[in-house]
């Protein structure tokens, strides 16, 4: 499995919000995914908390025995199991998926690209136009 991060905003700049994937390698299904911030919160504190809340919205079954592919990001470090995790570089290509998969979900969803009149301006709108994405894209897969 490969795990990433994106950023994303609310209503304005100032409201970012963070968009945490994992992808299974072999059938490409998302199957993992946490969108948040916490604004009163350190930095590290944030990407700790967006970190565990991936982690927790996968299956028991990728927990227990999947090898989880990311970059460098201090987060995943502390949060996900060593025997669990390997970061690696962008250059490895252990991550193409995700990172594809992360424009992808830019080009489709608008709300991610730029402030415009499909921006969102309620937090539950902006996670529900993502889960509706990614339910749609999950099933293409199957096809």
């Amino acid at each position: 499995m490969e795990c990433d991060e994106a950023w994303s905003f609310v209503g304005n700049k100032g409201n970012k919000q963070w968009i945490w994937l994992a992808i299974n390698r072999g059938t490409r299904e998302i199957v993992g995914m946490h969108v948040g911030d916490s604004p009163k919160a350190t930095l590290r504190e944030r990407s700790r908390a967006g970190a565990r809340a991936l982690w927790r919205s996968l299956p028991p079954v990728y927990r227990q025995c999947a090898i989880c592919y990311s970059d460098f990001w201090e987060a995943y470090e502390t949060v996900l199991p060593s025997k669990r995790h390997r970061a690696v570089g962008k250059d490895s290509g252990q991550t193409n998926r995700i990172e594809r998969f992360n424009c992808t979900l830019r080009q489709r969803v608008s709300r991610l690209v730029r402030k415009t009149l499909s921006f969102s301006k309620k937090l539950e709108n902006h996670i529900g136009a993502i889960w509706y994405f990614i339910h749609y894209y999950n099933a293409s897969l199957q096809l």
